[in-house]
């Protein structure tokens, strides 16, 4: 098959890794210092599995755990599960639609703790799932040590899902993230305290969390509502509204219909 015809059915086949790796390539003409990285995360990998799991070996290795080992419980992950390697495209696609200081499907790949951190939770959660309790645990604590995000690997997290900046991230283990949800960082979903059992916030699709608020307990946010920065939530909310304060109460409607898509923290918007 001639070259141009194997890349048109690669593109169809695959259009985010097609572009990832056109982008790699450009980043090595722009910036040839980081050739070297480029083409062992990218331009040398076969798949964008392969290149997910080079770059979290990468990035999860320890003394304890070496980069071969890690890469080597991914890829055994995304092979047993390829709906892993599905909702990781869908998550970097949703970053590349979202955070505006993204400009390029290759930046969450390759430099977003964000985005790194929730594909090394879903390793964790497959792990999890399958009763490798204690390798689960390594990969939260490796994840939380490294890009400063702690998901517990019981909780369960939509697709299509961005934490912008990411640094300070709490999930507890009975939370539960829907899809296309967007956050922004120091955000905390938590208990109340030393309850056992089902005790962790229920986010429903398309919220919209802001910087530092805190959703604690067993309780409902309701979809595509919008939780203001530094909100500290302790009751359920209703679908579609804008809550705010110490504690949280409704200060009004969502103010659109897909806040986690819009990104709008504006509290006096009527888009």
């Amino acid at each position: 098959m001639p070259q141009s015809n194997t890349r048109e059915v690669a593109q169809t086949l695959d259009p985010v890794w097609s572009r990832i790796r056109d982008e790699a390539s450009a980043m090595v003409a722009d910036e040839p210092r980081l050739a070297g990285l480029v083409h062992a995360s990218v331009l040398n990998r076969r798949t964008f599995e392969d290149a997910l799991c080079y770059r979290l070996g990468q990035k999860l290795a320890s003394g304890e755990m070496t980069e071969g080992l890690v890469r080597e419980i991914m890829t055994e992950a995304h092979d047993a599960d390829p709906e892993l390697g599905r909702i990781a495209r869908t998550d970097a696609v949703a970053v590349l639609e979202r955070d505006p200081a993204c400009h390029r499907l290759i930046q969450p790949l390759m430099f977003f703790k964000g985005y790194q951190a929730v594909q090394a939770h879903r390793v964790a959660r497959h792990l999890w799932i399958q009763g490798r309790v204690d390798m689960a645990y390594f990969f939260q604590m490796r994840t939380s040590e490294v890009f400063g995000v702690d998901i517990h690997p019981g909780a369960r997290i939509g697709q299509g899902v961005m934490i912008d900046h990411a640094h300070s991230i709490v999930i507890g283990e009975t939370a539960v993230v829907g899809d296309n949800v967007s956050m922004l960082h120091s955000v905390t979903l938590g208990g109340t305290g030393k309850e056992d059992g089902d005790r962790h916030p229920k986010i429903a699709n398309g919220v919209l969390i802001g910087a530092g608020a805190a959703i604690l307990g067993n309780i409902t946010v309701g979809h595509c509502s919008r939780i203001a920065a530094g909100s500290v939530v302790l009751e359920s909310v209703a679908p579609c509204k804008t809550v705010a304060g110490v504690p949280a109460r409704v200060v009004g409607e969502a103010g659109c219909d897909q806040p986690a898509v819009s990104m709008n923290h504006l509290l006096n918007t009527t888009v």
